[in-house]
């Protein structure tokens, strides 16, 4: 089964539209990954645009803006999945990025898009502040592309999307959180 896609809360004239598909697990239960406008402590997310079905709640955040979301029955595994437009690919395992190494990533906009890492340990200037520790790719993203989308490697995910620049018509390029340090930052693991 293909992970959720969630929505927030905060603001549900909005209804922003939010990644919930990197699952892991700490020592009292389920969790997922998301960023963005999502990752607030506190933003309860949901399964559905009309903000009736409540996947879970966020309950940490990284300063890169990647919150932890504990689902509401935290004891329920959950599949963890990413979409492949046709398909799907099941994650199992988290690793560090390496320059020129093959990523894809899904995404709710844009579907899937391929390319290389092209840089490690970079610094990203955005609106919010500077976020350091970064990986570029040569993946293009467009507006409204999902924070938190996954970047993976086959069955590894290696990070979490954070932004980009330019599109995909003209070519661009975009950047993630290793999803190494995420996962050690929480304390829980991919499964």
């Amino acid at each position: 089964m293909p992970s959720a896609v969630g929505w927030a809360s905060a603001d549900p004239r909005r209804r922003p539209r939010e990644t919930a598909r990197t699952r892991c697990r700490g020592r009292d239960g389920y969790y997922f990954l998301t960023a963005g406008g999502c990752a607030q402590v506190g933003t309860p997310l949901f399964a559905d645009a009309g903000l009736t079905v409540q996947l879970g709640t966020v309950v940490a955040v990284t300063d890169a803006a990647v919150g932890l979301a504990r689902y509401v029955e935290p004891q329920v595994e959950r599949p963890g999945s990413v979409l492949l437009y046709p398909g799907s690919q099941d994650i199992t395992a988290a690793g560090r990025p390496v320059v020129g190494q093959r990523v894809c990533r899904s995404s709710l906009i844009t579907g899937l898009h391929c390319g290389s890492v092209t840089a490690v340990n970079v610094s990203v200037n955005f609106p919010e502040g500077v976020i350091t520790g970064l990986a570029s790719t040569n993946i293009c993203t467009e507006p409204g592309d999902s924070p938190g989308a996954p970047y993976f490697a086959g069955a590894t995910a290696v990070g979490i999307a954070i932004g980009g620049v330019g599109d995909c018509s003209s070519g661009g390029s975009s950047f993630f959180q290793p999803i190494v340090d995420v996962l050690s930052a929480f304390g829980v693991s991919v499964y």
